[in-house]
């Protein structure tokens, strides 16, 4: 059974490990750079006003998902992964409605975030929890697709 858990600085190998197999797996892997600083700063980044949650299942980390605070209202959901070998076991809607739960306890509004044309397992997780899109934008030879959820009108998790 997976287990969720807080982030901690001894994962740090591993998340990089799931964020990289999990985007190569949907070919939606561009390299390493600036993009990823985040991932080296986990703590700094998201445990003010925010979260980054591993899911483990016997003591191998293979799902992950982070909130960060952009605003008193608004935050956005970033760094959903879960591992190849671990996919449509429900590891993502776990996660993701830990931190939808996490962004209300947090008093925020608005959730949004973006994902990638080739990601389409993620497409249909993220409309199927009430998210809409909201913009398109091209990067390189893939297409950014951005999505929006207000938590106001969503109280009971749907």
């Amino acid at each position: 059974m997976l287990t969720l858990r807080r982030y901690q600085p001894s994962d740090q190998e591993a998340v990089w490990e799931l964020h990289t197999v999990a985007l190569v797996q949907t070919n939606a892997y561009i390299s390493s750079g600036a993009w990823d600083e985040d991932l080296h700063h986990i703590e700094d980044i998201y445990f003010d006003g925010g979260e980054f949650m591993v899911g483990v299942l016997d003591d191998r980390i293979v799902a992950m998902g982070a909130l960060r605070r952009t605003t008193a209202e608004r935050a956005a959901i970033k760094r959903m992964r879960v591992h190849p070998d671990h996919q449509g076991r429900g590891y993502g809607q776990t996660i993701l409605t830990y931190l939808e739960e996490r962004a209300r306890a947090l008093g925020y509004k608005t959730l949004y975030l973006s994902t990638t044309d080739r990601q389409q397992a993620a497409q249909g997780l993220y409309l199927k929890n009430g998210y809409h899109e909201v913009a398109r934008k091209p990067l390189d030879d893939r297409t950014l697709i951005y999505y929006e959820r207000d938590l106001l009108s969503c109280r009971d998790g749907s």
